[in-house]
């Protein structure tokens, strides 16, 4: 029998998650979203939680607990049951730790961990997402060429969360002549060749600070390669990266059902309320259903990366997929339930519906 009962630290987290949702996040989702600016102060808030510190080991001055990329699913879906903008924006950073507590040495993990164990939020952003070839790990046109005991690095990256206010980089290149390896570099801003500049705007997750970084002969000494000489394993990267905008996509699924079904059993149309009409009825069972199966694919997914298991790449692409055609669809139904309502930008329904696209083809803004 398959279970993914939540122990009960991961329960605990999914409760103080999911009521800092509804009581902080929800409220003040549309006005950020007007404004198209993340205040600092929601991302201090996050911060205090202690999501990132938490995995980081006592050596390093974190928590010590153990990295669970199940835990982060679940905190990453009741944290997007509030407002995906602002989950993005608190959570991007974990993707940093995350790739260094999997893949870095232990100069590596000496020489940045520690800087995310404090109170005050540290911005530091994964660059993977290219104009040309969007999200692909093996086709990455910004190139890693070797010099020496060092290399140069030579490309452009878009769409980077909290890449305007980022002090490092952890950049994905390619290795000409390498038979498609990928590598990743950490690059801090002031490194010259690098030049940062402000994303154009997207659909949606339009208060999530981006950048785009240009990269021009970036020369930077062997030490800056995550991993070292072994390098890290872009596949799981990638694969993380799927799974947490999943679980982002999830909450926010869930969040418009819920807002859906108190409003068909109160709006009365021609003498009944519309929640009686079978093709409202069964919208919503369509929904609720489907947010269930959501879950499971994302659990599933993030439990084998979790525990290293060789179906976890298909588990996570399976996942994405399944949440790319029913998140949206979720949104876009919500929506019609309120009919010429659902456009009025008094309510958050139109918001949804472009944040759950953007999460859908934007892959990569956080990870489990």
């Amino acid at each position: 029998m398959i279970t993914f009962e939540l122990n009960e630290e991961q329960t605990m987290i999914r409760d103080s998650l999911k009521g800092f949702a509804a009581e902080v996040l929800a409220p003040a989702a549309r006005a950020i979203d007007e404004s198209g600016e993340m205040p600092a102060a929601v991302i201090r808030q996050g911060w205090d939680f202690g999501l990132i510190a938490a995995s980081i080991p006592e050596a390093y001055g974190g928590g010590g607990g153990e990295r669970s990329c199940m835990t982060n699913a679940v905190a990453l879906e009741a944290l997007g049951g509030g407002c995906a903008s602002q989950t993005v924006a608190i959570m991007a950073p974990g993707q940093f730790v995350g790739a260094l507590l999997d893949f870095g040495t232990e100069a590596q993990k000496a020489e940045h961990l520690p800087r995310f164990t404090g109170t005050e939020p540290v911005a530091a952003a994964v660059a993977i997402q290219e104009s040309q070839f969007g999200f692909a790990a093996g086709a990455q046109r910004t190139t890693a060429t070797r010099k020496g005991n060092g290399w140069v690095l030579n490309g452009e990256k878009r769409l980077i969360p909290l890449g305007d206010r980022a002090d490092t980089f952890l950049v994905l290149a390619s290795e000409p002549g390498a038979a498609g390896a990928v590598s990743a570099f950490f690059v801090p801003r002031e490194t010259a060749g690098l030049t940062v500049s402000a994303e154009t705007g997207t659909q949606g997750l339009k208060p999530v600070p981006k950048a785009k970084i240009l990269l021009e002969g970036v020369e930077l000494p062997g030490s800056a390669r995550l991993g070292g000489d072994a390098g890290f394993d872009a596949a799981r990267l990638v694969n993380q990266a799927r799974v947490g905008a999943a679980a982002v996509a999830v909450g926010l699924s869930r969040q418009a059902t819920d807002f859906a079904i108190p409003y068909a059993k109160e709006r009365v149309a021609f003498g009944e309320p519309i929640g009686k009409k079978q093709s409202i009825a069964f919208m919503l069972a369509d929904m609720h259903i489907e947010c269930e199966s959501m879950r499971w694919m994302v659990w599933k997914a993030a439990s084998l990366l979790e525990h290293n298991d060789p179906g976890a790449a298909k588990a996570a692409v399976l996942a994405q997929d399944y949440v790319r055609r029913k998140a949206v669809k979720i949104a876009d139904d919500a929506l019609q339930i309120f009919g010429g309502h659902g456009f009025i930008r008094d309510l958050p329904l139109e918001m949804w519906l472009r944040n759950a696209r953007t999460l859908t083809v934007l892959d990569g803004p956080v990870s489990v």
